[in-house]
């Protein structure tokens, strides 16, 4: 059940390369739509039938494969992964939905596209830790070349730049994951069985560091963030919207399930550290996001602050903080990706994004009053406005972590009031005032436009007014992740 998904795109892929030449790009299009909504519906198949009381790995798979390097095919989903999962099959489609239908070298992007699905979807799949990082490391290939071929002027540079950064952190996170297995005494890498938590703390701590960093520079977290402006500003729109919206959870991810999960002892002497790496994280990234006259760039910047968030509530690893860390990455998820989807909606019909050009765009006549609703609606969802789904997630971590880290929590607290503030002037500026003579005239914003932003909004409204939709598949999960730490740090006091 669990192939299908990693199938589907792969299908969609091959068969997208193998149209002819002469088909337009409308054909590429409507086909790696049809299979990307195809994989989504599947997963929502599975999320039906999957059983939140079970925290055992469901709809589990297994063949061997090579067995000298002890690597098996091995695959599941847990409350951890599945949401993330379905976020990913969703932004999918609304990637391949927004592209434009006139885009050169059609076959091209759309295979690469799926790809770049098949590499994520199966990083959150895996169960084993050499297939992960192999997964882990197929999603760097597309999103390189999508941001290198389709990108802005300086897409060269971006994606360079991408390229060494996610490179550092696949050498650092195949490192740790080697040193686990080898050093602990595994045969296989399987998730299974792996017991690094015996290794002496010292050994424990080192291989966190290396994981800590290398998904660190995923997440982003400062120092590590500098790659994410850069490729967001000359990334097409559709790449923007999956980047920050499921790219960046393979850091989360991979953070809370090999580092948390795997070093529990190592990552309860590490944590206070980690809440003070967390404050700086959202602190920086909210001043920069303020500086910014680039709209994508002040909501690069402010992905920047937001992931801090997660990194504190790992790091408090109560229950109830680390249900909001999973909240926090699907929220994230679902706001940045109406953000960039709007943005690029500005970008694409006024020909800038440049605040000290853009005024008056809420004029009912000429401007874009419907885009500026909608974008109200995500920079009130991302400064944690009641009765959207930034609130809660944003809540439940500052809840749960307040009880451990009340100092870090209070100063974390301060980036929820500097998001209001840089946004805010976003809006002030790009909307409010007299259309701009630079921007009259605009092209009309069509149906096509509106729709994908429709769907975002109208999901962060729905689990910000019932987030129990969401916490039913999640919390079992993060409870028990926080009981077996628990479970092994009053072990190693005892000892």
């Amino acid at each position: 059940m669990l192939t299908t998904l990693i199938l589907l795109p792969l299908i969609g892929a091959i068969i997208i390369g193998f149209l002819p030449v002469e088909m337009n790009a409308k054909i590429s299009r409507q086909v790696a739509l049809v299979f990307a909504c195809i994989a989504f519906a599947w997963m929502l198949v599975l999320a039906i039938l999957f059983n939140p009381k079970d925290i055992t790995q469901q709809f589990a798979e297994f063949l061997p494969w090579i067995d000298t390097l002890g690597l098996n095919y091995h695959l599941g989903i847990d409350g951890l992964s599945l949401p993330l999962l379905v976020l990913n099959g969703l932004l999918t489609c609304i990637a391949v939905y927004s592209s434009d239908i006139a885009i050169n070298r059609p076959r091209l992007y759309y295979s690469l596209l799926l790809l770049l699905n098949i590499g994520v979807t199966g990083a959150f799949l895996a169960q084993d830790l050499l297939l992960f990082f192999l997964f882990y490391e197929l999603e760097l290939i597309p999103l390189y070349l999508l941001i290198a071929i389709w990108g802005g002027e300086k897409r060269g540079y971006a994606a360079t730049k991408f390229l060494i950064y996610t490179a550092f952190s696949g050498i650092l996170i195949l490192a740790s994951f080697l040193g686990m297995v080898w050093l602990s005494g595994a045969s296989t890498f399987a998730l299974e069985g792996l017991n690094p938590s015996s290794l002496p703390l010292a050994t424990q701590i080192l291989l966190l560091v290396g994981i800590l960093i290398g998904f660190g520079i995923k997440f982003p977290l400062v120092p590590f963030h500098t790659w994410l402006p850069d490729a967001h500003v000359e990334a097409s729109t559709p790449i923007s919207v999956l980047l920050a919206g499921v790219l960046l959870k393979l850091g989360t991810y991979g953070m809370l399930r090999f580092g948390m999960n795997l070093l529990p002892e190592a990552w309860t002497y590490l944590a206070p550290w980690l809440a003070t790496w967390a404050v700086i994280s959202v602190l920086y990234g909210s001043s920069c996001a303020i500086a910014q006259k680039d709209m994508k760039k002040m909501v690069a910047y402010s992905s920047i602050g937001h992931m801090g968030y997660i990194l504190l509530a790992a790091a408090a690893a109560t229950p109830l903080s680390l249900l909001g860390t999973v909240l926090q990455m699907i929220s994230h998820g679902l706001i940045s990706a109406l953000l960039f989807l709007l943005v690029g909606v500005v970008y694409k019909k006024a020909g800038t994004r440049d605040l000290d050009v853009l005024h008056g765009l809420f004029n009912p006549e000429r401007g874009m009053p419907l885009i500026g609703t909608l974008l109200v609606a995500g920079v009130m969802a991302s400064a944690g406005i009641p009765g959207m789904v930034g609130f809660i997630s944003e809540f439940i971590v500052f809840r749960g972590s307040f009880t451990v880290f009340p100092v870090q929590t209070l100063l974390s607290m301060i980036g929820t009031g500097l998001t209001a503030v840089y946004f805010l002037i976003l809006m002030n500026r790009a909307f409010f005032g007299r259309l701009s003579e630079r921007v009259t005239n605009l092209p009309r914003v069509y149906w096509s436009d509106r729709i994908p932003a429709f769907v975002l909004a109208v999901l962060i409204i729905i689990f910000g007014i019932q987030p129990a939709w969401l916490m039913r598949w999640i919390e079992p999960t993060t409870t028990a992740m926080v009981n077996t730490q628990n479970v092994v740090a009053n072990i190693s006091i005892r000892e």
